[in-house]
């Protein structure tokens, strides 16, 4: 009796045991990419970085980087892609602790960034631009000297405002809007921002640039949590698809319209 009884015990395991397995494979291949949702991408992302990210007059994002994004989404069989608005500084952290499934801002890649976040590969690089007034005296990086200058929270031109114009008294904000007011006020003597965003505001404004870096070490990637390895390597594969059937570039030339093209990101450039 007693080993009828174990016999039965261990029958009972063996079967929750296996059910467990098969409800652990049935969610994951609902879910392959570990999204919050099944089939729906919740993105964070920051609305005011035109041509890359920003909201239309009817409040819904667009830009070359959330239509790459949804073409990408697309690929790997999902249509139902959500852009929610954050302050950029907050858009990583938000990502890593799981409230977004990913964050597409024009994201340069760092290894700061990588300790908190996985980055798809890269999908865009570029210029950063010295913006100002002209009547500011501010005409190129040298007379920065004892400027003030602005710069985005958590950004790339931070960081690299931060090692290299050490004598510029850097004046931090959570985004361009409030950085470009400054400097219509008086506020400040010039914001460094990302090229494309400079020449819209130059535009908008009357500003003229003092100055055009190159970016290029640090190109552009979709942030993701860290251990969700078949989200990244489907990311990978749909955005070197869009590069070599020549989707990329279709919507480089409507969103950049006379900027000089990567090569890297271009049909031939992809091994």
């Amino acid at each position: 009796m007693k080993s009828q009884m174990t016999l039965s015990k261990l029958l009972c395991t063996s079967i929750a045991l296996c059910s467990l397995s098969f409800s652990t494979l049935a969610a994951s291949t609902a879910n392959p990419y570990g999204l919050i949702e099944p089939g729906h991408l919740r993105v964070a992302s920051v609305g005011d970085s035109k041509p890359y990210t920003f909201t239309d007059a009817s409040g819904q994002f667009t830009g070359f980087d959330v239509e790459f994004f949804k073409n990408v989404a697309h690929r790997m069989g999902i249509d139902n892609v959500d852009f929610i608005g954050q302050d950029f500084s907050a858009i990583m952290p938000a990502v890593a602790n799981g409230q977004y499934d990913a964050a597409v801002a024009a994201i340069g890649i760092t290894p700061a960034r990588e300790k908190t976040v996985d980055f798809s590969t890269g999908y865009l690089a570029g210029y950063l631009t010295v913006l100002t007034r002209s009547d500011s005296g501010v005409k190129n990086v040298e007379t920065l000297a004892k400027r003030r200058l602005g710069v985005i929270q958590g950004t790339l031109q931070e960081n690299y405002a931060a090692q290299h114009f050490t004598q510029s008294d850097l004046v931090r904000f959570p985004d361009n809007n409030a950085a470009i007011s400054a400097l219509n006020n008086g506020t400040l003597d010039a914001v460094f921002l990302d090229y494309e965003a400079a020449k819209s505001y130059a535009d908008r404004f009357k500003l003229v640039s003092a100055a055009d870096i190159p970016s290029f070490d640090a190109p552009a990637g979709v942030a993701i949590a860290k251990g969700k390895p078949e989200f990244k390597a489907a990311l990978d594969k749909a955005i070197k698809a869009a590069m070599q059937d020549g989707t990329w570039k279709q919507l480089y030339q409507k969103w950049f319209p006379g900027s000089p093209m990567p090569k890297q990101y271009l049909p031939d450039g992809q091994s």
